[in-house]
């Protein structure tokens, strides 16, 4: 049996990044995940000015810099009229690029276990995983890091609570223009035009010499709609937004993924011996562009606060757990993710009044800051922006109202 203080279960962005960490730290950590490299997996391909903030934090940051693109300016356009072109200190980066570039931070002396994780038995003091190889490792704390997979928080009596099945559908592609070298942009985020199209935007942003695009829209997976992107993208996507056409002209659109996202917390989670991060926790909504706010918050939170205090002592008790599920920091980054994922939600489709006075306010407001940066009056967006956007902040109608 392998003896270790931590074992993460589950190589993606979150654990990863949590066995870099702690790998650099010094710390005595094993990962266990199936795939020696991460696999192409459509996901999170940029991250913010907030989530680069974070990323510091991790003493990674440096790394994913260099593998990513970074857009330097974003077109902000409405009913197909430009109204904000601001600098914009996004990186772009494909998921599991982002993974694999993580993963190769983690130090050699970190033990990578191949294969699945298959059972948990868990107490006050010393946890018990075993592998899908039939190898065993004893550790004083276990890290749940293993995303969707619900089998074996099952085995450890931890279940999930659906509470928006559906909420979200993200629809992720290529596209070049057709007859031009290339877009007049070097990134652009366009708003649905049409309540009834159920769309809340579409953002297109360069990673290498391919212009990517993440759609996101509100619709039931069994839409035809969904049926008629797969197979007619070009055609589907301008029904929804006729006027993005005259801001992209006759474009080819390939590689379309689709996926749903259910948005569900954990139940039965405050237990000895084992903390569950990220997705394994609950899920964010993609449309709603917290995903990396939650992975970042929490591993940062775990790796440089929590564990270096619990291994400190003896026992790996409820208690020591639970610290770590009330730390305010993760707490008020939870909420602010879930709020501003119903908020998005409503803004983008409902027909009432005040959302519709939203909708003309933020209108507005995109063009207010695009006349004001022009003029040169507009203090630098990065600053204000990297201040407004930081998760432990408290959520308010004015933050929930900027967009993703």
């Amino acid at each position: 049996m392998r003896e270790a203080d931590i074992a993460i279960v589950g190589g993606g962005l979150a654990g990863s990044t949590a066995a870099a960490m702690l790998g650099r730290a010094e710390h005595d950590v094993v990962l266990v995940d199936p795939h020696a490299s991460y696999p192409k997996d459509f996901r999170c391909e940029k991250l913010d000015t907030a989530q680069v903030e974070l990323l510091r934090k991790t003493g990674l940051a440096e790394a994913l810099y260099r593998a990513s693109t970074i857009d330097h300016e974003v077109w902000i356009a409405r009913a197909g009229r430009v109204v904000e072109r601001k600098p914009s200190g996004q990186y772009d980066i494909l998921y599991d690029a982002m993974v694999n570039t993580v993963r190769a931070q983690i130090p050699a002396s970190v033990p990578f276990f191949v294969a699945k994780a298959s059972a948990i038995a868990t107490s006050n003091d010393r946890q018990k995983l075993t592998l899908s190889t039939g190898e065993e490792i004893s550790a004083r704390l276990i890290v749940l890091a293993n995303g969707l997979n619900i089998a074996l928080r099952g085995n450890a009596g931890i279940e999930r609570e659906v509470i928006s099945p559906c909420h979200s559908i993200s629809i992720g592609f290529d596209l070049k223009p057709v007859g031009r070298p290339g877009f007049e942009f070097r990134a652009l985020t366009y708003y649905g035009e049409d309540t009834a199209q159920r769309v809340a935007y579409v953002t297109l942003f360069p990673i290498g010499a391919t212009m990517r695009a993440n759609l996101f829209v509100y619709r039931d997976m069994h839409d035809p709609w969904l049926r008629q992107m797969r197979h007619l993208p070009e055609a589907t996507m301008f029904a929804a937004m006729p006027r993005l056409r005259s801001l992209l002209g006759d474009i080819e659109i390939s590689d379309v993924k689709i996926r749903p996202v259910d948005l569900y917390v954990s139940k039965g989670f405050r237990q000895a011996g084992i903390v569950l991060v990220g997705d394994a926790f609950a899920t964010s909504c993609p449309a709603a562009g917290t995903g990396c706010n939650k992975v970042f918050t929490d591993v940062e939170r775990l790796c440089n606060f929590h564990i270096p205090r619990w291994l400190a002592t003896p026992g790996m008790g409820k208690d020591k757990i639970e610290a770590f599920y009330d730390d305010e920091v993760k707490v008020a980054c939870e909420k602010f993710c879930l709020e501003k994922a119903f908020y998005l939600r409503s803004v983008s489709i409902e027909t009432g009044l005040s959302w519709r006075a939203r909708r003309v306010a933020k209108f507005l407001g995109h063009a207010g800051k695009g006349v004001a940066r022009a003029a040169g009056t507009l203090l630098p967006v990065r600053r204000l922006e990297g201040a407004r956007k930081r998760p432990h902040r408290a959520v308010s109608p004015q933050l929930l109202d900027r967009q993703p």
